[in-house]
C-alpha cells in the first residue's frame, strides 16, 4: 500500500483551523489540520460536558423537586435524541435563528453572536472583534459549524455523564453521608468533601467510555461541513483517488487517539483508587 501521495500538493484549503493550509500544502499537512480541528472541538466539549453533566447528575439527587424535575427532564430528552439529529437541529437553529453580522448580538461590545458565528477577543494577539456589515472581523471567530458541533456534543454527552455521576453518587455508603451531616457539613460541603471523592472511584471508569464516545462522535462534524478529520479525509479521497489509504489512515488515527485516551483515563482511575482496598 503506497502512501507517497501524502507528499503531493492537496489542491484544496480549509475554511478554519489552528494550522493554516493552502492549495500547495501536502496532503499530510491538510490531514494534520483536520486532526487538530477534531481536537479543537472535542477537548472543550469534553470539559464543558463534564461540568454540565456533573451538575445535572447532582441535580437528579437533589432534595428540591423542581431541580430534580429539570435534571430528570434533561436526561430523558437528550438521551433519546440521536446525536446526528441533534447536531442538525442545533446547526439550522443557529443559521435560521441568529441575526446577520450587521445586527449581531453584542455582549458589552467584546463578544458578538450572529450567523457568522461567535466572535470573542483573541487575548494572545490582543485583537478584539469588530462588527462589520458582512461579518464580524478581528478577534477569534468560531464558525457556526464549530459552534453547532461543540454545542451538540456538550448537550448530548452531558446527559450520559449525568447518569454516570448519579449512579456514582448513589453508590456512596449512606453511613458516610450521615457522618458528614453529623459533623455539620452543608450540602455543598458534603458533596465536595465526602460524596464526590468517594463516588469518583465508581465514576471514572464509566466516564472514560463517555469520553471515548465523545471523541469518536466528533467525526459527525462532516454532516454540517465542519473540517474535522473525516471531512478533510473525504475531500482528500476525491482529490487523490487514494480511497483505501485514506480510510486506513482514519482508522489508525482514531485507534491511536482511543488508546491514548484510554491510557490517560486508566492512569486517572489508578490515582483515584490508590490507597483504597
Amino acid at each position: 500500500m503506497d502512501f507517497h501521495f501524502l507528499l503531493d500538493p492537496a489542491g484544496f484549503s480549509l475554511s478554519e483551523g489552528w494550522l493554516a493550509v493552502g492549495l500547495k500544502s501536502p496532503y499530510w499537512t491538510v490531514l494534520l489540520a483536520g486532526l487538530l480541528n477534531t481536537l479543537k472541538v472535542a477537548l472543550p466539549a469534553l470539559l464543558l460536558a463534564t461540568v454540565l453533566g456533573t451538575l445535572i447528575g447532582l441535580g437528579r439527587r437533589s432534595d428540591h423537586p423542581l431541580i430534580r424535575l429539570v435534571a430528570d427532564s434533561y436526561v430523558g430528552l437528550f438521551r433519546n435524541i440521536p446525536l446526528l439529529i441533534l447536531l442538525l437541529a442545533v446547526y439550522f437553529l443557529i443559521i435560521q435563528g441568529l441575526p446577520v453580522a450587521s445586527q449581531a448580538w453584542s455582549f458589552h461590545g467584546w463578544i458578538y453572536l450572529s450567523k457568522s458565528g461567535l466572535a470573542i477577543p483573541d487575548l494572545w494577539s490582543g485583537q478584539w472583534p469588530r462588527q462589520g456589515y458582512f461579518s464580524v472581523e478581528g478577534g477569534w471567530v468560531l464558525s457556526p459549524e464549530y459552534c453547532a458541533v461543540l454545542l451538540a456534543l456538550v448537550l448530548y454527552t452531558a446527559a450520559f455523564i449525568a447518569e454516570v455521576v448519579r449512579a456514582g453518587v448513589q453508590s456512596v455508603p449512606r453511613g458516610l453521608v450521615q457522618a458528614g451531616l453529623a459533623l455539620g457539613f452543608g450540602r455543598l460541603q458534603l458533596n465536595r468533601l465526602v460524596v464526590l471523592p468517594v463516588a469518583l472511584r465508581a465514576i471514572v471508569p464509566a466516564l472514560g467510555n463517555q469520553y471515548l464516545n465523545l471523541l469518536k462522535n466528533a467525526s459527525l462534524g462532516v454532516a454540517v461541513g465542519y473540517p474535522e478529520l473525516v471531512s478533510v479525509s473525504n475531500t482528500a479521497m476525491n482529490q487523490s483517488g487514494q480511497v483505501i489509504q485514506c480510510v486506513v489512515l482514519i482508522l489508525i488515527i482514531y485507534a491511536l487517539l482511543s488508546i491514548l485516551a484510554s491510557a490517560l483515563m486508566g492512569r486517572w482511575n489508578r490515582a483515584v483508587n490508590r490507597g483504597s482496598a
